[in-house]
Parts: C-alpha cells; structure tokens; sequence
C-alpha cells in the first residue's frame, strides 16, 4: 500500500472501500422489482448495492421509475388452488 503523509493512495477514489463480498445481481425470491408505473409504498424495500436491500421508511406515492435505485416489493405468499376434481 502507497501512502503519502498518511493518505492512502491506492483507495478507491470513490471512497467506497471494498466490502469483501461479491455483488451478485439476483433477487431473493421473497421479493419482486417493482414496476416503473407502480407506486413505491411504506414498507417497500430499496436495494443499495453495498447494504442490500433498506426498508423504505419515507412518504409514498411515488412512480418506481423517479428512483435512482431498484426498488422492490416483499412478495405475499399465493394461496394453493382449490382442490382439482380428478
């Protein structure tokens, strides 16, 4: 490591340090990316590509697509179909 009167030179000049974790771009299957045209609600999710997916705490009625990042939607269990007659 480079460092110059204490600064490390070879940081990310972003100043994102790396996380050690691998970025993968799959979704856990309890969730589902919303929409452009769907509003974004409390309780929706915000995914950061450094702390994975943050709970979004702020106003709704805002269209997916007006935010920088994804955000996503916890996905409600589907009932099992009726009983076929066989």
């Amino acid at each position: 490591m480079k460092t110059t009167a204490g600064i490390n030179t070879n940081a990310d000049p972003a100043g994102f340090g790396d996380t050690g974790a691998a970025q993968t771009t799959e979704e856990p299957q309890n969730f589902r990316r919303l929409k452009g045209d769907e509003l974004v609600r409390h309780g929706d999710f915000v995914k950061d590509g450094h702390r994975g997916f943050e709970l979004w705490e702020g106003p709704g009625g805002f269209r997916a697509d007006a935010f920088v990042k994804a955000t996503y939607r916890r996905q409600t269990p589907q009932p099992a179909a009726a009983g076929k007659a066989a």
